[in-house]
């Protein structure tokens, strides 16, 4: 098993490239099921989840390459039972739901495990499927999902906890081939679902509203192959926009996409962060103290609830006191008690986070919970004095292409130590 030993202390410089989205690529290669002609996919990331998912699709059939950052895949014929080995790695593996249930009419899912960081039930999905026609039941830690037709139908898809990412890409990919027109209300306007709308579009998809809360789907008899690059990862650019921060560097975030990050680049500017667009990407620069902040994550495009822990991260060696109410996943605050270890002042109160600024953090053993939780220890190592060994980093693997290599080629003091 890896672990990550960071020394910190170093100012970081430099440029680094952003990669293809994890949460757009692992939604629109689940996708290519809907066709039996080929796909091509640019831009996709080399990432744990990647591969699983690929061995996915190569599970139920499809013929799959990857090279260079590009897919190539073919499904000419589809099972449709997922193999429960596979999908019990990976939570977001339930976006073969749609595309299996429209290409075959039946599905068999392995039904999700718990997760880290709070619930994430599928009950969503199988509503919005059942809207369209498809019936559900759970049996032995599985769901079998059938439909002799799927029929087009205005459909309702918020929760408590607001709109669903891939609770809309399953719908939207059934609705693909369902009769009529079906319309999504309270959809997830997330950039990676308007990148897969896109997707489907060019499949031959009749997709409108995507990017806003209506999306409305006309469904067609079949699609067919299509050429498509994935977005650049915003959760990734944010990671590293904070690790500029925290280390008073200024780092070029070469690829990001600023229209996908307003709300983390309003925050962080108004907490005295120089933060600027350019035709490459996005520039970041910290030439003071950055002040305290006061905020609560939400659905897209309010604060990004995987944007949390680095942030607590940052704000636990920014002066003053910051409270963080994580609104998406009220318990998504396990990284909180490693910062600890690390000197962070901070408190949980429910769902807040209470963070007392610091002079500075003591480098400590710390084990990762969960991916964006492994990121912030990571980032609180980079500033520690003394050296942070980050424990469990196949989490960070999960959802960072080669973060350990990034940061080096910014000036950060990191090694992957391979533990016999």
């Amino acid at each position: 098993m890896d672990k990550l030993v960071v020394k910190g202390g170093a100012r970081l410089k430099g440029r680094v490239e952003i990669s293809g989205s994890k949460n757009s690529a692992l939604p629109i290669l689940a996708a290519t099921l809907l066709t039996p002609e080929t796909c091509v996919l640019h831009n996709v990331p080399d990432l744990s989840d990647i591969r699983f998912m690929l061995e996915i699709l190569r599970q139920l059939g499809a013929k799959v390459t990857f090279e260079n950052g590009t897919v190539t895949t073919r499904a000419e014929k589809v099972s449709s039972e997922t193999p429960y080995d596979l999908v019990r790695k990976m939570r977001a593996s339930i976006c073969v739901l749609g595309p299996i249930i429209a290409r075959c009419g039946k599905a068999t899912i392995s039904e999700p495990g718990g997760c880290v960081i709070g619930d994430r039930p599928i009950d969503i999905h199988l509503k919005g499927l059942a809207e369209l026609g498809a019936k559900s039941r759970s049996e032995g830690g599985n769901v079998y999902v059938t439909s002799s037709e799927l029929v087009g139908k205005e459909i309702f898809l918020g929760s408590k906890f607001g709109s669903t990412v891939l609770g809309t890409d399953n719908v939207m990919m059934a609705a693909t081939r369902a009769k009529g027109l079906t319309i999504i209300e309270s959809a997830a306007c997330e950039p990676e679902v308007r990148d897969l709308a896109d997707f489907l579009n060019k499949m031959g998809a009749k997709i409108e509203g995507h990017g806003t809360r209506r999306i409305e789907i006309t469904g067609v008899d079949q699609l067919h192959g299509a050429e498509h690059t994935v977005i650049p990862d915003r959760i990734e650019a944010g990671t590293f926009l904070i690790a500029a921060l925290i280390t008073q560097g200024e780092v070029l975030l070469a690829g990001a996409e600023p229209d996908h990050m307003i709300n983390l680049i309003d925050r962080m500017k108004s907490c005295g962060a120089r933060i600027k667009s350019r035709a490459e990407g996005i520039e970041v620069a910290a030439s003071r103290r950055l002040s305290s902040i006061d905020l609560v994550t939400e659905t897209y495009p309010g604060f990004p609830t995987d944007m949390q822990a680095q942030l607590c991260a940052l704000m636990a060696v920014t002066p003053g006191i910051s409270a963080i109410t994580e609104k998406i996943f009220p318990s998504r605050f396990m990284h909180l008690s490693e910062l600890r270890r690390m000197g962070a002042r901070v408190e949980l109160e429910g769902a807040t986070a209470i963070l007392h600024g610091v002079d500075h953090l003591s480098g400590a053993p710390v084990m990762a919970s969960d991916l964006r939780a492994s990121a912030a220890l990571v980032l609180a190592g980079l500033v520690a004095q003394g050296t942070t060994e980050v424990n469990r980093v196949y989490h960070i693997d999960r959802g960072y292409e080669h973060i350990d290599r990034k940061l080096r080629s910014l000036g950060a003091n990191i090694e992957r130590v391979r533990e016999r």
